[in-house]
């Protein structure tokens, strides 16, 4: 998965900001119905959903909510489906309105900052309509900050490797042991893939980016990015230490040049990634991005678990909400909103026809039962998350207000320093100054 960043963040964190004294007396009031929302209690109710997608994410999500409402007939969903790239000012603008849906869907750091500003409920003032006990303690960690569970996990995908086993099979290198690979093994298979491959392949794309400073700093201080009181965690040294072993990488030529980087550097599709060119042995991606690969490189990728991962400090993997649902603390049905949620989540009914359309079910027996209707790639990473959610980290920080800005930070100092423009130690000390000034 790759963080949803949207386009505007600044404007829409205008608006957001613009309505936060009247959100934080929204949330003090919280809902007014007293209602259960069982079949029998308190009349019929009317609830407004908002998502992003496409007509086909449209048509199952509707699907969903037929089921849903056949099993609540005195509870009405008003589906408010809208393309992603108008998605975040739409609701920024109606939650300064005091006009945003009840159940709302977000993605990101977008929980925290609206819950930092009180637009979002307390789940645990509806954990009887709610529970949370099924889902994955990695993938709740998510939506929880400041003390409080502000969201669910629509689903999850996790950040990991993924290989060619042709490209290490026509190098003579075998696949390595994930359970306990190290950085060091990592940087060794990377230069034996390079110097056995033609001129163009590599063992490894450059593994730089937020996502991958997350991980690493986690294993190796027990910390990732971000503080819980929402600052900057990681230090300059840890960053020295990663460009350090990189620039290293890249120089020997068991990653690309510069040149190279730069080129498939951001969020390139797919298609265009070294990994879906058959160029690479590995490369740091999303697991749910292995059917995208795949397609594109006509091979039999495969996920593994990152290096690291049992000589660190911690396990640095975790599981990552692909998208989140939260009840809006101006709703007027929060114990309705909260039946709604659970049934998305938590039924295997509704799984039946969203699969993994959000991520892969965070409940594991959902997941479970779904993964024979998942297709062979999809099952694959099924498999994978199964395997690995029990030696993931149950801890994840979610980035505060102004940290969807860390990606395009860290990818314009990386290419400061693989085309030597500074040197390690500026670079480690200009990435925490603009961090932190982006999350002030």
């Amino acid at each position: 998965m790759r963080h949803p960043t949207g386009r505007g963040p600044a404007r829409r964190r205008a608006a957001i900001a613009a309505s936060a004294a009247a959100l934080l007396t929204l949330a003090a009031c919280g809902g007014g119905d007293d209602s259960t929302g069982t079949d029998d209690g308190g009349g019929d109710v009317a609830l407004r959903f908002s998502w992003w997608g496409n007509d086909d994410r449209a048509r199952i999500t509707q699907q969903a909510i037929d089921a849903f409402e056949a099993e609540h007939p005195n509870i009405t969903v008003e589906g408010e489906p809208l393309d992603f790239e108008g998605y975040f000012d739409r609701l920024a603008t109606s939650v300064a309105a005091r006009d945003a849906p009840d159940v709302i869907t977000l993605g990101g750091a977008y929980p925290r900052e609206y819950g930092d500003r009180g637009a979002l409920l307390d789940l645990s003032t509806v954990a009887e309509q709610l529970p949370t006990d099924g889902i994955d303690a990695a993938a709740l960690s998510n939506g929880f900050f400041s003390g409080v569970q502000y969201s669910v996990p629509t689903g999850v995908n996790t950040y990991a490797v993924i290989v060619n086993p042709a490209v290490f099979e026509a190098a003579g290198v075998p696949l390595p042991d994930d359970s306990a690979w190290t950085w060091d093994d990592f940087v060794a298979i990377a230069q034996q893939i390079s110097d056995a491959s033609p001129e163009g392949t590599y063992g490894a794309a450059d593994p730089t980016s937020a996502d991958t400073l997350d991980l690493y700093a986690r294993q190796h201080t027990g910390d990732g990015l971000y503080s819980e009181d929402g600052g900057l965690a990681v230090e300059a040294g840890t960053l020295e230490d990663w460009w350090t072993m990189t620039k290293a990488m890249s120089e020997s030529g068991a990653t690309p040049p510069a040149t190279v980087t730069a080129e498939v550097g951001g969020q390139p599709s797919p298609e265009q990634t070294l990994m879906g060119r058959g160029l690479a042995g590995m490369q740091f991606e999303w697991s749910n991005q292995l059917t995208a690969l795949r397609t594109a490189s006509g091979a039999p990728l495969e996920l593994l678990r990152a290096p690291g991962e049992t000589s660190g400090s911690e396990p640095g993997m975790w599981l990552q909400a692909s998208q989140s649902y939260a009840i809006y603390s101006g709703s007027e049905h929060p114990e309705e909103a909260a039946l709604l949620i659970d049934f998305l989540v938590n039924s295997e009914e509704a799984a039946s026809f969203i699969l993994a359309d959000r991520g892969l079910p965070a409940n594991a027996e959902v997941l479970e039962a779904i993964t024979p209707q998942l297709d062979e790639n999809t099952a694959a990473q099924a498999a994978f998350i199964a395997a690995i959610r029990d030696h993931v980290s149950e801890e994840l920080i979610i980035g505060p207000t102004g940290s969807t800005e860390t990606r395009s930070i860290v990818q314009r100092i990386n290419d400061e320093v693989l085309f030597d423009r500074m040197s390690i130690a500026d670079a480690a000390a200009s990435a925490v100054d603009q961090v932190t000034t982006a999350i002030q």
